[in-house]
């Protein structure tokens, strides 16, 4: 599972089979599903899991509530919510770095973290070339 899949956490309902029936999955479950597979994929020690879980459910509520106060406002346009998105994650990005060591960081960034924040770069570039434009 590459680190898009932590992009969509928050707006894909991943699907679990419980008992022959398909259940979503909360936000709790979808974070603390993240946490375990860092930990496997970066040998993160159990306070760094705990702490990586911690930032995730807090961050994606947050973001989660940005994302309906948009939706409560009728607002359409997706830009508007990719911006909402993007900052989130560089927050979850940046609460890593501080949480993760150098290897453990490297780590991360080979499973897809780096091509996140060059795209989250590329559209930020793109949005203040279109607001310096008048676009």
């Amino acid at each position: 599972m590459e680190a898009l899949a932590a992009l969509l956490l928050c707006c894909t309902a991943l699907m679990a089979q419980q008992q022959g029936e398909e259940k979503e999955l909360s936000l709790e479950e979808r974070c603390e599903i993240e946490a375990d597979r860092l930990q496997g994929a970066l040998n993160l020690e159990d306070w760094q899991t705990y702490y990586v879980d911690s930032i995730l459910k807090h961050d994606y509520a947050k973001m989660q509530e940005e994302y309906d106060k948009l939706m409560k406002e009728k607002v359409s346009s997706y830009n508007i919510y990719q911006s909402v998105q993007d900052r989130w994650l560089e927050n979850i990005d940046a609460a890593f770095r501080r949480l993760f060591t150098d290897e453990q960081w490297a780590a991360y960034l080979k499973q897809g973290a780096a091509r996140q924040q060059k795209a989250r770069e590329k559209r930020r570039v793109k949005a203040q070339k279109n607001l310096l434009s008048g676009k």
